[in-house]
């Protein structure tokens, strides 16, 4: 029997006793928050009236073809080493009927290597995984590219794994430390690109699933009890969006420690880092909510795409032609890539057995100790 089907088979009890009576009186304060949203919902809408849109008022261009992107990375904990493994994956949308499709199959890049054991391998290397999400949504040739992430993600990903990766420092002869610093420009030019967004034909769009800031809460005094996109997937209509906002800038300035990155390519990483930092200061926000069936969707974009009306046109087709159906709660290329990479997580063990298959017929000692050396105790695992 499946966890999913029996979740609390192996637990006391009465300690679920006590955690469903607890969970019945959360329920009954998110139940008062409803009310109290419903209540107020009207009152909301006059306020929120000057900063709503419809999308027909930008007009019907042409659909643009799309893609989507999402990576997700693992570590298996073995008894010797440490199994990493990381994945990005791009994904075509639905292909309008006067467009050829550009791609037959999703694409994807991977990379899988063997470790010591180290608590910072997981933090680089899902930089690296993030790395080469960048790189596949820069290459994809699509006129719509949508990325499973806020737009401030890499940069936190990035400076925390420069900052583990520095000269001299334990971390730094890792094959992942390695792997993220030779291709550390790639990524941040990479990042730079889909930031500033400059070419009419690409258009970059950060869709992230859960964010932490409240734009439109802040601008509108808003209680703090109430979040963004909560409260607009009850407030907006189908078709309405937000007039985009800058983006919300956090206390402290942006950075990334380009110092770490080894010559000859430091003074590069430098200069696109400084970009990078001027870039995010103009990222715009705006949440749009396709169709009744759908929650508002966060979407960040550059500024260029945020002060022209006719690619902010195209990025509302396109979002609502691919939130075709009910039974997806995001856009297409996105449900379909964030699926397929998610299963490189559950296949890790697999890998695991592949290799200490490969092991065993080729050790010329006891087999035993093998099977110990590649024993899993436990797995570190994200996206």
């Amino acid at each position: 029997m499946s966890s999913d089907s029996s979740p609390f088979a192996e637990l006391p009890a009465a300690l679920v006793e006590e955690l469903l009576g607890k969970t019945a009186s959360v329920g009954d304060q998110l139940l008062d928050s409803f009310r109290q949203i419903r209540a107020d919902r009207e009152k909301f809408r006059d306020a929120l009236k000057a900063t709503t849109k419809n999308d027909s008022s930008y007009g019907y261009p042409s659909l643009p073809t799309t893609c989507g992107t999402d990576g997700s990375y693992g570590v298996e904990r073995l008894l010797s080493t440490d199994l990493a493994a990381a994945a990005a994956v791009a994904v075509e949308g639905l292909t309008p009927p006067s467009e050829k499709r550009h791609w037959d199959r999703p694409h994807h890049s991977t990379f899988v290597v063997s470790e010591k054991h180290h608590a910072d391998t997981a933090t680089i290397l899902r930089a690296v995984m993030l790395g080469r999400e960048l790189t596949l949504a820069t290459h994809a040739p699509h006129d719509l590219v949508m990325l499973d992430m806020t737009l401030t993600l890499p940069i936190i990903y990035f400076n925390q794994a420069l900052n583990q990766v520095r000269e001299g420092s334990e971390s730094s002869d890792l094959n992942c430390s390695i792997e993220f610093l030779s291709h550390a420009c790639e990524y941040l030019d990479a990042y730079k690109t889909i930031l500033t967004s400059t070419r009419s034909d690409k258009n970059y769009l950060g869709l992230p699933k859960y964010s932490t800031r409240r734009e439109i809460c802040l601008k509108m005094k808003w209680s703090a009890t109430y979040d963004d996109r909560g409260l607009l997937t009850m407030l907006l209509k189908a078709g309405e969006l937000t007039t985009p906002v800058q983006l919300e800038q956090p206390d402290k300035e942006w950075h990334l420690n380009t110092a770490s990155v080894p010559q000859p390519n430091t003074a590069l990483a430098k200069e696109l880092g400084n970009q990078i930092v001027d870039a995010l200061r103009n990222v715009h926000v705006f949440y749009y909510k396709p169709h009744e069936w759908l929650p508002a969707l966060r979407v960040e974009v550059s500024q260029d795409i945020a002060t022209n009306g006719h690619r902010l046109a195209v990025v509302l087709q396109g979002l609502k032609y691919q939130c075709a159906t009910a039974g997806m709660l995001e856009p297409y290329p996105l449900y379909l890539a964030d699926r397929t990479v998610k299963a490189l997580t559950r296949s890790i063990p697999a890998f695991r057995q592949v290799a200490t298959q490969r092991i065993a017929e080729k050790y010329e000692g006891d087999i035993g100790e093998v099977f110990f050396a590649m024993h899993g105790y436990r797995s570190d695992s994200g996206g």
